[in-house]
């Protein structure tokens, strides 16, 4: 079976296209793992994410690198999210169902993949 990529949702206190995404990916039957990052706490995040949160992106835990994904429509939620993100190579092919992109590569500033 293969293993679901971690996500990172980069994110803001307060903001509410943030919580109701993270809300949308945590209410998945089978949700991926997923990493919520407040870019205000990192002054390198805020100002490449500022005003482009929520940002969804792929970790790679293998060298603290992340790719981001296309911007997830608002609206996408259940089944129709699960497959966007298995487009987007973010979820296993079985994984967020009942029974079961282009992006931009980043080096890690300030570690958003390490310890929380």
């Amino acid at each position: 079976m293969p293993i679901a990529p971690s996500l990172l949702l980069f994110s803001r206190q307060g903001c509410c296209l943030c919580e109701g995404l993270e809300e949308r990916l945590r209410a998945l039957p089978a949700p991926p793992p997923l990493r919520v990052v407040d870019v205000d706490q990192d002054p390198a995040l805020r100002a490449r994410y500022d005003l482009t949160v929520p940002v969804l992106a792929l970790a790679s835990e293998a060298d603290d690198n992340w790719d981001d994904l296309p911007r997830v429509p608002p609206r996408l939620d259940g089944a129709r999210l699960a497959d966007w993100l298995r487009r987007h190579g973010a979820l296993a092919p079985d994984a967020g169902t009942e029974t079961a992109g282009g992006a931009s590569r980043h080096s890690a500033h300030g570690d958003p993949l390490g310890s929380p």
